[in-house]
């Protein structure tokens, strides 16, 4: 397989688990979860159900699902064999591989038993990592398969300070995350009206989905204040890594429009379509934040000197 082809496949991989993400995403939110029963793989008996516009989003993400699987599947047999060389990108597709198992395995048990809110978060989370795992694969073979793009193996270029900066800001990226999930899955959305203020309060009555929603905001607002602390340095701190800078500033334009997206969410709770395309917008902006934030973590790793190894 040449270099061109493991591209290609990495980004394929990507896209079909970006699919596969948006799908569920999608399921969630139109409360099409169960338009199949209690059935996996099969939906109400059949390989190809009847026609409902419910068993339809669902089957059509359990094809993707299954899809990507396969394809992250293909992709690891594919970089073991021809780029084993590249521990980073063998990294990148085990990752991808363990967690579209775990999703998919967590995703099938949804639907057998229902699962608690807090559960069902976590489904969202590893969906999350999957495909974050992806994107860093396709980024890191673009990357590596680039005419002069290997970094100089001379003094590292990354600070220890801003490199453990980049982790705790993926991490932390994480659970803000994980925090949203769990407002959608208790279905606490309206538990503030207003924005940026919670029910015309700046410190609501901390009670019920009002809490919930109201620590997510403040999660998400102390999110871009990191972000923004992460790009600003990684802009003009790092002025010889036109890489770094680049994702730098990819990461505060995701997280800020993460924010308005979050504010749209809000003012459309009262109208469903305007509703669910500033859902989905707010999912689609922090896959990619998180993603960049990933992968951010890893470079600086590598820029560090400690990952110099793996290049």
């Amino acid at each position: 397989m040449t270099t061109l082809q493991l591209k290609w496949l990495s980004y394929l991989t990507c896209l079909i688990m970006f699919m596969a993400l948006f799908g569920g995403v999608v399921v969630t939110k139109t409360g099409s979860g169960l338009e199949c029963g209690n059935q996996w793989p099969l939906c109400h008996g059949k390989l190809i159900p009847a026609y409902t516009i419910g068993s339809l989003i669902e089957y059509t993400h359990r094809l993707f699902s299954g899809l990507a699987g396969l394809l992250s599947l293909a992709s690891m047999v594919a970089f073991w064999r021809y780029a084993r060389h590249r521990r980073d990108l063998l990294a990148y597709a085990l990752l991808t591989l363990i967690f579209v198992i775990v999703q998919g395995g967590m995703g099938a048990l949804a639907v057998v038993k229902s699962q608690s809110a807090a559960v069902m978060a976590l489904h969202m989370g590893f969906s999350l990592i999957a495909f974050a795992g992806s994107l860093m694969l396709a980024l890191g073979t673009r990357r590596t398969f680039a005419p002069g793009a290997e970094f100089s193996t001379g003094s590292p270029k990354v600070r220890p300070a801003f490199r453990n900066l980049t982790w705790v800001t993926a991490v932390y990226s994480y659970i803000v995350v994980y925090i949203g999930a769990y407002v959608s899955h208790t279905s606490s959305q309206g538990g503030c009206s207003g924005w940026p203020l919670c029910n015309g309060q700046w410190i609501p009555e901390m009670s019920g989905g009002v809490g919930i929603v109201f620590i997510h905001r403040m999660a998400a607002a102390i999110l871009f204040l990191l972000t923004a602390i992460l790009g600003h340095l990684a802009f003009w701190k790092h002025k010889e890594l036109p890489e770094l800078r680049a994702l730098g500033v990819a990461a505060v334009l995701l997280c800020l429009m993460q924010v308005f997206s979050g504010a749209a969410v809000v003012y459309t709770l009262n109208n469903e379509r305007l509703y669910i395309f500033a859902a989905l917008s707010h999912i689609v902006l922090i896959s990619g934040l998180f993603g960049v934030l990933c992968y951010m973590s890893v470079r600086v790793w590598q820029l560090s000197g400690a990952g110099r190894g793996s290049k």
